[in-house]
């Protein structure tokens, strides 16, 4: 079975870039989890490959010490990607809501975001990439959306305003 899904994402990178596919790639090293504890809170988020050779993003959001998130982000050099319109990932989540977050340069302080909320079960999430809109800590910033010229971190954060367990899995991130 892991050789079909293997040959399957080496078909899907042939017709379009995958930022990441964790059946591929199972080094984690460029990945890192970012919790509310950076300003005082107490969040615990994990990330790891899980058994069936998904990324897992998991943990617990709590809103103690004015906290409230957990995130998980990929950092690389930045590359084109302006001739794509749309991210596609493939996820299993929890039924929560989840903001995929892309910055343009990892000098950039604010990101772009684009909000989901999961089925529970396994699906295809597509993000217009136009419709991503930069934050910073929070807050809409009077800018122009994603300019889709280049990306330099991707990244998945839980943020609800409310306490709560997650697991959001993870099998790629592709570009088309």
């Amino acid at each position: 079975m892991k050789a079909l899904i293997l040959s399957i994402n080496l078909l899907l990178m042939a017709t379009a870039p995958l930022l990441f596919d964790f059946t591929i790639d199972t080094d984690l090293a460029a990945w890192r989890v970012v919790d509310d504890v950076v300003m005082g809170g107490r969040s615990d988020g994990h990330f790891k490959i899980n058994e069936a050779g998904n990324g897992l993003f998991y943990g617990e959001v709590s809103l103690e010490n004015n906290g409230g998130f957990s995130s998980v982000r990929h950092r690389f050099s930045a590359i084109p990607v302006g001739d794509y319109s749309h991210c596609v990932i493939r996820l299993k989540g929890d039924g929560r809501r989840y903001q995929l977050r892309f910055k343009s340069s990892l000098n950039d302080a604010h990101s772009y975001i684009y909000y989901f909320t999961t089925s529970g079960e396994w699906e295809e999430i597509t993000v217009p990439l136009a419709e991503m809109y930069p934050t910073f800590r929070g807050r809409k910033l009077r800018m122009p959306n994603y300019p889709g010229e280049q990306l330099a971190e991707v990244a998945f954060l839980i943020g609800n305003k409310e306490a709560q367990t997650f697991r959001l899995e993870l099998d790629y991130l592709r570009l088309e």
